[in-house]
C-alpha cells in the first residue's frame, strides 16, 4: 500500500506516433493503478492539445515546435523556445511533484524529460518507433 498518491507526467507529441502510445500507456497506467495522478505536458499548438483531453487527461502546453531542417527565420525563435519550454517544465515539475516523467518523443517531451533529469526525477524515454526521432536520440544522453 502506498502512502501517497503516484503522479507521472507523460510528456510527447506533434504527431499521433507520439500521442497515441502514450495515451496507451496512460491508460494501462491507470488500469493497473487506480488511484494514480497522471498530466501531460504537450506542444500547446499541436494535435496533443485536442486529442489528450478527448481521451479524459489534463495536458498542459509548452511553446515549443521542431527546428526546420531547411534555413529558414522560424528557426530564430528556436533558442527562445527552447529555454521557455525548460523553465515552463521546472515549474510545472515544482507545483505538479511527480514521482517521474515519461517521454513519447516530440520537442516538448525533449523540454520535460531534460528539465527532470536536472531535477533528479526519474526520466523514461519510450520509443515506439524502430528509428529514434532527433528528440529521443539527444535525450539517451542525459
Amino acid at each position: 500500500m502506498r502512502d501517497k498518491k503516484l503522479k507521472i507526467i507523460i510528456s510527447g507529441g506533434g504527431t499521433g506516433g507520439h500521442i497515441y502510445p502514450a495515451v496507451a500507456v496512460a491508460q494501462e497506467l491507470q488500469h493497473r493503478i487506480p488511484e494514480i495522478d497522471i498530466l501531460f505536458v504537450g506542444a500547446r499548438d499541436r494535435m496533443e492539445m485536442e486529442k489528450v483531453p478527448k481521451a479524459g487527461y489534463k495536458i498542459i502546453g509548452l511553446w515549443i515546435s521542431g527546428l526546420q531542417r531547411s534555413m529558414s527565420l522560424k528557426n530564430l525563435s528556436f533558442p527562445l523556445k527552447v529555454a521557455s519550454s525548460i523553465m515552463k517544465s521546472l515549474q510545472i515539475l515544482k507545483e505538479f511533484k511527480p514521482d517521474a516523467a515519461i517521454g513519447f518523443g516530440g520537442y516538448a517531451s525533449g523540454a520535460m524529460l531534460y528539465a527532470a533529469t536536472m531535477k533528479k526525477i526519474p526520466a523514461i524515454i519510450h520509443e515506439q518507433n524502430s528509428y529514434a526521432g532527433i528528440t529521443n536520440k539527444i535525450l539517451k544522453k542525459e
